[in-house]
């Protein structure tokens, strides 16, 4: 049972109420950041972004969330984002090789273990050695190196979230979030 009570929309300031209302899929986790009132709104377009719009490989960006919940740990963001990394493209053995820790597993290719040995050291020490660093360079740009920086440390944020407050689990929802982003993202940018 969650420590603090879901936000009810019925019961939350208009702005908050208005973006829990327009939410395509209602899950928990909403519920709960919609505590932090002047917060919520700019968490969600930052998740948003992260899901939709960023240069990162999308299948890379789910071994980070991955990664960031195996190693915070937070087993809501595992339970949700497991369905949607194999949407990306993930195998089964290169999910439960982040669960376990093996970031030089043989499933994984070489710059993907590289990303992930990057974010075991981002998560674990928030320091990366020059050699790592450099060889991020070599495999990625700068804006995805920033970006998976980024993404580390947005996931393993809501994993502390709904740790810390025991934020009851939600089913999978699959890739109906990232799917109803997209479709946000791109009727927006239809209409600037």
């Amino acid at each position: 049972m969650a420590r603090l009570p879901l936000v009810r929309p019925d019961d939350a300031p208009e702005p908050v109420r208005e973006v829990l209302s327009a939410l395509p899929v209602k899950l928990n986790i909403f519920r709960m950041m919609a505590h932090a009132e002047t917060s919520f709104r700019p968490l969600l377009r930052l998740g948003g972004s992260i899901l939709t719009q960023q240069e990162l490989d999308p299948k890379l960006r789910e071994f980070a969330i991955l990664q960031a919940a195996a190693l915070t740990p937070g087993e809501y963001e595992w339970i949700q984002h497991v369905p949607i990394a194999e949407a990306t493209g993930a195998t089964r053995a290169q999910i439960q090789a982040i669960e376990t820790r093996d970031w030089d597993a043989e499933c994984f290719e070489p710059a993907e273990g590289l990303a992930l040995a990057f974010g075991a050291d981002v998560l674990e020490r928030a320091s990366v050695s020059d050699e790592r660093f450099a060889a991020m360079q070599k495999h990625f740009s700068s804006r995805e190196i920033v970006e998976l920086i980024l993404t580390l440390g947005y996931y393993s944020m809501l994993a502390r979230l709904t740790e810390v407050t025991k934020t009851d689990l939600d089913a999978p929802s699959a890739t109906r979030v990232v799917d109803s982003l997209r479709g946000a993202a791109k009727d927006a940018s239809s209409r600037d």
